[in-house]
This record gives C-alpha cells, structure tokens and sequence, in this order.
C-alpha cells in the first residue's frame, strides 16, 4: 500500500498541469472559435475531429483539454528547459495565441473518441498487469494510479490514455526514457520509464491501445 501511495502520482506520459495566471484561470475557451484551425492547421496530421489516421500522431479527441493547451505551451517554449521539442510542431504553433491554444484544447477535448482496440492479446495482457498493479520489485507504480482504470486521466491532472495509439504512447515512453522529452516536472516520467524495458513499454502502449 505504501508504494502504491508513493509512486501512483508519479506515472504520467506529461507533466500535472498548473494555473498559467489569473486572467487565463477566468477566462472561458470557446471551442467554435477553435474549428477553423483544427480543421485546417491541424487536420492533417490530426483529423478535423481528433481522430488522426496516422499511429505516428496521437488521437486528440476526447483529450484532457488542459493537457493539449500546455503540450502547445510547451512546443511553443521549445527552447526553454521544460520545453518540447518537435520540427513539426513548433511550426504549427509559431503563430498561435494562448487563446488559441486553450480554445483548441475545449475543440478536440469535445470531439467523439473512434473506436479502438488491441491487436495483439498476449502483449496487451502483459501490458493490463504493469497499467493496474505495476511492479513494485522494480519501482513501476501502477499507471492507473493518475490515468484512471478506464484510462480516463484525471483532469485536469493527467491525459487520458484510452484508445491512443500503442505506437504513440511507446514512443513517448522511450522519449521520457533517453531524457529526449522532459516536459514532465521533477522527472517523474523520467524516472519511471527508465526502470521500464522495450517489451514493458510496448505491452503498456498495446492495452491502453484498447482500453475503453
């Protein structure tokens, strides 16, 4: 129980998201004014509604809106020690506002989650035993301990895992594994990843892949 308590706020694929100051704490996001740059600036590599068509590129739909806003945030201060770093993506956010940036959050966290599901049994039941229980002999904690069970997320907290990407969510591990990604505060995915093998991250990525 006590490691269960110490390390289930550890595990998540991005940093616990703050307040950005009083005046965006009280203003509202307005999704609508968000559809024409998702539909547009976004939807190639996302989809127009969130649902992207590519593994390499994470299903937005149905996300945390806090954490999409400060993934932006974050691509955006690329430079800056907690950055993210990413050609791509800093390009696509080099002309967007924090108002954008947060109404884009509202869009996709609206838009209907497409069905998905594992392919490959064996692994994702691997993968079901490290994402409910962990390993407390190697310091894995639980991953449903932030994520939720269902793979929800714990708004505004940390993302929702459900339904994205195996591939995608291997490939963050293994970014918070070489220290390639640090956009998590205290290294707490850092610190975990490093403790998890190839076969760990893949069977994690593979259940939550088909968790609904």
């Amino acid at each position: 129980m006590k490691f269960a308590l110490t390390f289930a706020a550890l595990f998540t694929l991005a940093a616990p998201l703050f307040a950005h100051g009083a005046e965006e704490k009280s203003s509202k996001a307005d999704p609508e004014k968000a559809a024409p740059i998702a539909t547009t600036l976004c939807a190639g590599c996302h989809g127009a509604d969130g649902n992207s068509p590519l593994a390499a590129n994470p299903r937005l739909a149905g996300q945390v809106p806090q954490y999409i806003t400060k993934q932006l945030m974050n691509f955006k201060d690329a430079d800056k020690p907690t950055g993210r770093k990413n050609a791509i993506m800093q390009g696509m956010v080099a002309t967007l506002t924090p108002e954008d940036m947060k109404n884009l959050g509202a869009y996709f966290a609206a838009q209907k989650p497409a069905p998905a599901a594992a392919a490959n049994k064996e692994l994702a039941l691997a993968g079901e035993k490290l994402y409910r229980g962990g390993d407390a002999a190697r310091g894995i904690p639980a991953c449903s301990g932030c994520h939720s069970p269902n793979g929800a997320g714990i708004p505004a907290q940390y993302p929702r895992l459900a339904g994205q990407y195996g591939e995608y969510v291997a490939l963050q591990l293994k970014a918070f594994r070489s220290g390639e990604r640090v956009n998590d505060p205290n290294r707490m995915m850092q610190m975990i990843a490093e403790k998890m093998s190839d076969r760990d991250i893949a069977a994690v990525g593979e259940y939550v892949q088909g968790l609904h």
